[in-house]
């Protein structure tokens, strides 16, 4: 038994929210099928750190890899394996689909096994984008998390769900189309019938070329990410949708874009990220400024987290294209750090929404008084949001910024504006939300978190301070595989 879990780690963990389905759609009783879909959830944590302990930091390569022929015909295969930039996205995927299924333990009265097992099916399917080896799986699996996502908003969400989420959709169908068009582009223009990622980016492809299938991929990833100018749909679908699609949606699937510039844009299109570097740096500083000033300017708490998400995204596109190895590995950390603090402030709102069915900053004041517990979190993920040193987001901002200074001081401190924007809407927040004197008869009477409430935010709390104090290890799983995407890249740059 242990050999087959050694051989076929990733499958298992692959499998194991599919299995969890597979057992829910033959149940009816709804509580049931919250534990099922609890203890899959758990099951795939324990998994992600049994894969954490079983991967070897030093080798740059693809580990646990897993081969089966699947469309034989095509040279399609399943084919999954693990770096040291997935292995994060991976973990980050386990840890908080747990957080999602207890979030929604009592908020979620309506259809709950539909909804346990759509957590289920966002689960097994981010979790093969993440470690897919070959572009026709890749591409399959990040049409799948779509899927789950719309029916969570337009099902589950706001008054104005059916708008968010056919806005959502749209935006989504448009980049799985250009995704698409990208990854049929590449698999012609190398000439060698295969979709295996590898092979494809060992080749050598002319400037013309490059040049147009990066600008599909761009597309594609840059709607998901979501870039400047391509952002609109994100606030909308924060605001209408329940507490643990947002969590899902910030936390893990903004990811997929920023995955995939590091996946498939750096390694097989250095010449044309060479060339469009200038405008995503630029676009990467207009983000983390416009994310910041829309934040400021919001009065719904879901919607002010939504446009924080703009901003801190900039902050992993400007270290992504950079090209050097503080800047990549700040872009890596700063991802796996924005879905722990961003989740984690959905979280802490969604509990307050379940309490006074509102979102309106002016609808809260002096929390610290009647809900102590909830304020001491909040605080913490709010800090940690703007980067206070000893949390988790300063390293990855530190990173970024050191390595923004090897090419434009000018866009190190536009960036650093956008931390000062950070600062201030996060304060100006918690100045409103948790000080001061309570500016309604309902938030005088809100009671404090239960046991399952501080269990849902106590993991991230302490994942915050672990990372923001000793963030070596995190470093030391992608140091090598940033080293090799860093000299591939970099030959790509003209010489100085």
């Amino acid at each position: 038994m242990a050999t087959l879990l050694d051989n076929h780690l990733l499958s298992c963990m692959i499998a194991v929210p599919f299995i969890g389905i597979l057992a829910m759609v033959v149940i009816r009783n709804e509580q049931v099928s919250r534990i099922i879909a609890l203890l899959c959830a758990v099951l795939d944590l324990g998994l992600g750190l049994y894969l954490w302990s079983r991967f070897k930091p030093a080798d740059e390569g693809m580990q646990l890899v897993e081969r089966i022929p699947w469309m034989p015909t095509f040279n399609i295969e399943y084919a999954v394996g693990v770096d040291g930039i997935s292995i994060l996205l991976v973990l980050l995927t386990t840890l908080l689909t747990p957080l999602c299924v207890l979030c929604s333990w009592s908020s979620i009265k309506i259809h709950v096994k539909a909804f346990m097992i759509l957590i289920l099916l966002v689960e097994g399917a981010m979790i093969v984008v993440f470690t897919a080896l070959d572009l026709f799986l890749f591409f399959m699996m990040w049409e799948v998390t779509m899927i789950p996502m719309y029916f969570m908003i337009i099902l589950w969400g706001g008054p104005g769900r059916i708008a968010a989420g056919l806005k959502f959709v749209l935006y989504s169908l448009t980049g799985s189309l250009l995704l698409l068009v990208g990854i049929l582009a590449l698999h012609v223009e190398s000439g060698l019938g295969t979709f295996d990622i590898q092979t494809l980016s060992e080749q050598t492809y002319s400037s013309d070329a490059q040049f147009w299938m990066f600008l599909a991929f761009l597309l594609a990833f840059g709607i998901k990410l979501p870039m400047f100018p391509f952002h609109t749909w994100l606030p909308d679908a924060h605001a209408e949708a329940p507490t643990a699609g947002s969590v899902i949606l910030a936390g893990v699937l903004l990811k997929m874009g920023g995955y995939g510039f590091l996946r498939i844009c750096l390694p097989i299109f250095p010449d044309a990220a060479v060339t469009f570097a200038p405008l995503m740096l630029s676009l990467s500083v207009v983000a983390i400024l416009y994310g910041g000033f829309m934040a400021l300017a919001q009065d719904d708490l879901k919607k002010l987290v939504a446009y924080s998400s703009i901003s801190h995204m900039g902050f992993v596109t400007l270290g992504i294209f950079v090209f050097n190895r503080q800047g990549i590995q700040g872009a890596i950390l700063q991802m796996f750090n924005h879905g722990i603090v961003t989740g984690a402030m959905f979280l802490a709102v969604g509990q307050l929404y379940e309490r006074t069915h509102s979102r309106l900053i002016s609808d809260y004041g002096g929390l610290h008084k009647t809900m102590p517990r909830f304020a001491g979190l909040f605080c913490i993920f709010a800090v940690a949001s703007f980067g206070l040193p000893g949390t988790c987001s300063f390293i990855g901002e530190v990173l970024v910024l050191l390595g923004a200074s090897e090419t434009s001081y000018v866009m190190v401190l536009l960036a650093m504006g956008g931390i000062v924007l950070a600062a201030s809407y996060m304060l100006w927040m918690l100045q409103r939300v948790v000080l001061g004197q309570p500016s309604t008869s309902t938030a005088e009477q809100i009671p404090d978190l239960t046991p399952r409430e501080t269990l849902n935010l106590v993991p991230l709390a302490i994942v915050v301070f672990m990372i923001g104090v000793y963030p070596g290890p995190l470093m030391e799983m992608m140091d090598a595989c940033v080293a090799n995407l860093v000299e591939l890249t970099n030959k790509a740059l003209p010489i100085k």
